[in-house]
């Protein structure tokens, strides 16, 4: 049985080879952050985020203003992936969507298990989401020892679970809600829509100054002002033409990439990741809300992702690509618990003003994406080669006829 390639945007390797690098730099924030809060100066590292910058602590402005860009960034990708990507086509959506329901669902019931009726119950959403970033960058450092189809299917996943993040965020940790201002957002919405669908503006500008304006109102609105960014990704003049150059969406995607992986989520994880280590921190992991994260990510993540896409298969609802194998299914499922970047936005949303609650929920989340970073790489080095014989042909096939044709030319050649 031949295997089939599959062939990967300029776009996508582009956002892949951020990744890898952006995994590095994040790693190495993260470990600063926890030295630097962890010795003499932690008091003052610590207070330095909390200093007030046109009203807001600068630890607001980052994670309110610095990471609505990196949600426009992941709703761009998500654009790009309905339009063009492993989203594109029904047949080929359905398997990573179908994963990234079981890789939200399994891990919130686990952590609503552990929790149900407690103060800590609000942390439900903390081990639903995948940290792209990170879980990329894994993949990335993997190389050509997995499958394309396995980064593809990785990437799609992730951008949907952080698409039901999203959604959670929006619906479940909502402030008290601002009516007109929700409103008034909204028409500014529909205002960047028309620009788009009916004006056909093609430049940028105008769109992100719209998108300024969405924010600021969306902010005083209760909502989660990160959600503009997506609203905006999705407002952004698109060519479903593959990589481009002229689109709009295309081009902010490319001018992103590296700001937001070496800018913006760098900064992003010194400002949240400046944990207080005390004594009796392993005492603090035996707590109701510390298991539910643990386990959420590291067991209700390859849980649900692997036992939804097998009876999703098994139901004749999608097929695996013909490189593909459950060991490679798994082995997303392992990378998926790597929470980080959203675990920890999710912890600062469901423990407002309970700093010891946030700080034992940022250490399990630490400890959970470092093992399933670790138990990931570990697997997919022993059991991720790509093998002809991982698909039965009578229930496995590839999407189309495109990928069919090239395997066919590979095979004259």
């Amino acid at each position: 049985m031949a295997i089939v390639a599959r062939s990967l945007s300029n776009s996508f390797k582009a956002f892949f080879a951020s990744s890898k690098a952006g995994c590095i730099v994040l790693i190495v924030c993260t470990v600063v952050s926890l030295v630097l809060a962890n010795s003499p100066v932690g008091g003052d590292y610590l207070q330095f985020w909390h200093l007030k910058l046109a009203g807001l602590s600068i630890e607001h402005w980052i994670n309110d203003a610095l990471m609505a860009i990196f949600f426009l960034l992941i709703g761009l990708e998500l654009e790009r992936e309905l339009y063009n990507g492993e989203l594109s086509n029904f047949k080929n959506a359905l398997l990573p969507i179908v994963a990234a329901v079981g890789g939200i669902c399994v891990p919130a019931l686990i952590h609503f298990g552990f929790n149900n009726g407690s103060p800590t119950q609000a942390g439900i959403g903390i081990p639903m989401a995948t940290d792209i970033a990170f879980a990329l960058g894994v993949l990335a450092l993997l190389g050509s020892r997995v499958p394309a189809s396995l980064k593809i299917f990785l990437t799609a996943l992730a951008v949907m679970d952080d698409l039901g993040a999203i959604i959670v965020i929006a619906v479940f940790y909502t402030a008290q809600l601002s009516v007109p201002y929700l409103l008034a957002a909204v028409a500014m919405f529909g205002l960047l829509v028309c620009m788009n669908r009916v004006l056909r503006i093609m430049a940028l500008a105008p769109y992100l100054v719209g998108g300024a304006v969405m924010w600021v109102l969306m902010l005083k609105s209760g909502v989660h002002a990160t959600i503009a960014g997506v609203l905006l990704a999705f407002a952004i003049p698109f060519s479903a033409k593959q990589d481009d150059q002229a689109s709009p969406s295309h081009r902010l995607e490319h001018i992103l990439h590296k700001p937001v992986a070496f800018i913006i989520l760098p900064i992003f994880a010194l400002a949240n990741t400046g944990i207080l280590i005390a004594s009796g921190w392993t005492q603090e992991l035996m707590s109701a809300n510390s298991l539910g994260i643990l386990a959420g990510l590291l067991i209700g993540k390859p849980l649900g992702i692997t036992l939804f896409c097998f009876a999703a298969v098994a139901m004749g609802m999608c097929r695996l690509p013909l490189d593909l194998g459950w060991r490679h299914v798994f082995g997303a499922g392992l990378l998926g618990g790597i929470g980080f970047t959203m675990s920890i936005f999710i912890t600062n949303l469901a423990f407002v003003g309970q700093p010891e609650v946030v700080n034992a929920s940022k250490m399990a989340i630490l400890l959970a994406s470092l093992i399933a970073g670790v138990i990931g790489f570990a697997w997919l080095t022993m059991f991720g080669k790509p093998q002809a014989n991982d698909s039965d042909p009578d229930t496995l096939d590839f999407d189309d006829g495109a990928s069919v044709e090239s395997t066919r030319k590979s095979a004259t050649q």
